[in-house]
Parts: structure tokens; sequence; C-alpha cells
């Protein structure tokens, strides 16, 4: 049987929160009533007072951790280095800013926190204390467009690597397992008027093997054949989107199996057959079979998509592919 869980970004519920459309206690409700087993929380942004929240703002998160029988597992975090406009945030700021974060989460119930691409690896070493005073996981997110081929991501493993320590891990995003474009950026894209042609060159590209990081040569530019097909604001906006959807093989994980901690099943529209721009039976068949124990996270990122007028779809296609993960779960297990 696996042993992989499931559990919900509130990432992909910002919408409706940020325009009140529902309360943090509607979201619980709402994960309740769809059987969503935990919650993927963002301090930040849905959280007054982060990372230090008044006793009343914790007891309250309390409530409705135990009232809706709701599992806390991860802390996103966001650590922003360039918080100055002269220089860049020195080691110790970065520390005892994430110290601020690690004892936040522990009160919170959590055992992770989701480091944000791009975290300086030299924060690890003395973040170790913290984390086994606490007995809380760091994982770096490893995100399409700040992926393995980027070097702020190859120094974070270099050093997870040399410390080796149970604490410290990474996040796999599935954005970087995109077979295709996501449909609903091409779409919102042609809303704003971007033209068939570059779309057709990309699609190709996926088509080939390809991925979004082949819109660039060399230099930095976007590939000949790409450039000569834009004619508008609009068809170079659709170019620079296009580069943030990678197309790596599930193996490029296989050494890494060990250290990965979570994983984020990105979300950016449910068909009937499942997600459409990633294979994500494959994908739990591949983990299911690495004897994976972690919990994989719907992040739903269709939002920025919708076009102007139509109804978002946050809470429809977060349902559908919590149903799609668990369908895939039990065909798996069979």
């Amino acid at each position: 049987m696996s042993k992989i869980k499931t559990c919900v970004s509130l990432y992909s519920l910002q919408n409706e929160y940020m325009t009140k459309r529902m309360s943090l206690e509607d979201i619980f409700r709402f994960m309740r009533d769809n059987e969503v087993d935990g919650v993927e929380f963002l301090p930040d942004q849905m959280m007054h007072g982060a990372p230090k929240p008044s006793e009343e703002t914790l007891q309250e998160w309390d409530r409705l951790c135990r009232e809706y029988g709701i599992q806390p597992v991860v802390a996103d975090v966001f650590l922003n280095t360039n918080l100055y406009k002269n220089r860049t945030l020195t080691r110790k700021e970065c520390v005892e800013l994430l110290v601020d974060e690690i004892m936040l989460a522990h009160r919170l119930g959590m055992k992770m926190i989701r480091l944000v691409s791009m975290t300086p690896a030299d924060v690890l070493e003395p973040l170790l204390p913290y984390c086994e005073k606490y007995d809380m996981k760091m994982a770096l997110e490893i995100h399409a467009g700040l992926s393995f081929d980027k070097q702020k991501t190859k120094e974070y493993i270099a050093e997870m690597k040399r410390l080796n320590s149970p604490y410290i891990g990474i996040v796999i995003d599935t954005s970087i397992f995109c077979e295709r474009v996501p449909r609903v950026m091409e779409n919102y894209c042609r809303s704003l008027g971007t033209s068939q042609k570059p779309i057709d060159i990309v699609n190709r590209m996926f088509a080939e093997g390809k991925d979004g990081r082949d819109v660039y040569g060399p230099d930095g530019d976007f590939i000949p054949e790409l450039k000569e097909s834009l004619s508008s604001g609009a068809d170079e906006m659709y170019a620079h989107f296009a580069d943030g959807y990678e197309h790596e093989p599930f193996e490029i994980m296989d050494d890494l199996m060990p250290y990965i901690f979570h994983i984020h099943f990105k979300l950016y529209e449910m068909t009937k057959e499942g997600e459409y721009s990633i294979d994500y039976k494959g994908l739990l068949s591949y983990l299911h079979d690495r004897h994976y124990d972690g919990y994989v996270a719907t992040e739903y990122e269709g939002t920025r998509w919708t076009i102007a007028g139509e109804p978002m779809k946050e809470k429809e296609d977060v349902v559908a592919h919590q149903r799609y993960i668990h369908k895939c779960l039990k065909e798996i297990e069979g």
C-alpha cells in the first residue's frame, strides 16, 4: 500500500481569500467537506502579524485545526533578501528571519518549512541547531525557471549533500514535468492579442522533446525562429511566459529521493482525463515504486490565467484534482 499522503496548498485558494469570498474558516470547512487530509499554509499571506502573530490569532488557528480535523503539514516561507534598496541581507539577518519562521511553524504544529527558490545555501548550517531543537525540516523549492540548472540551486544541493542532515532537503515543484504548455496560459495570452505563430512554435518545441528554456539561445535572446514570429508586445509576453515550463524526465529525481521531503502537484487546468499539462498518474506510479512516503500538495495556479470576465475555478479544480489523485493512488495500489 502506498504511503503517499495528500494535502492542499492554500496558495491554491489565495484569490478566494484575498477577495474575501472565503475566510480562513471557510477554507478549513471546504477542505473538511472535500476530505482533504492536510494543509500547506502561507503565514505571510493568511496570518495577521506573522511571523509573530498574537496569542489570540494562534489560538484561533488551533481551534480551526482541531474543529475541522485538518493536519498542518508545511509552512511556506518567503525570504526577501532584497528587503533594502542598497544591499542584500547578510547571512546573520537571513538566519534571524528564518529562525522566526521555524519557531512559528513549530507553534502551528508543522514539521517542515518550504524555503523559497534562491534562498542562499550558507544559511543552512547555522540553522541546523534550531531545526534540531524544534524538530523542523527545511526544504528548498525546485521550480521551473529556478530548477536544477541554476547556480543558486546547485549551491544549495551541494551544501545539502555536504551537511547530509535529516532536516535539510528539497521540495519538487512539478512545473518541471510539463509535457506541454498549459492551455489556459495560451488562451489568456490570446485574449490579450497574442498571435498563433509563436504559440505554434513553442508547442512544436515541446513535441520535439524540448521545453520552455529552449525559447532562448546561448546569447540570452529568443531563438531566431521565435524572435521573427513576434510582431507585438502580446507575442513577446507569451514568449517570456513560455520559459516557465520545463519537461524533465521523472528520473531526474532518482539520486535525490532521500532528500525529497515534499512535492507540489502544480495544477493549471483539470480535464476529464486529469491535469492538462502533467502526467500525474505516471508521476504517482514513479513515486510509489520508489517508496515515497511524503505529501503531494495540490497547488492551483490557474487563477493567474483567468480571462477577464470569466469565473475563477479555484475551488472546482482543487476538488477535481484531489479526487483524481486519490483515484490514481487506488488504481496504482490495486
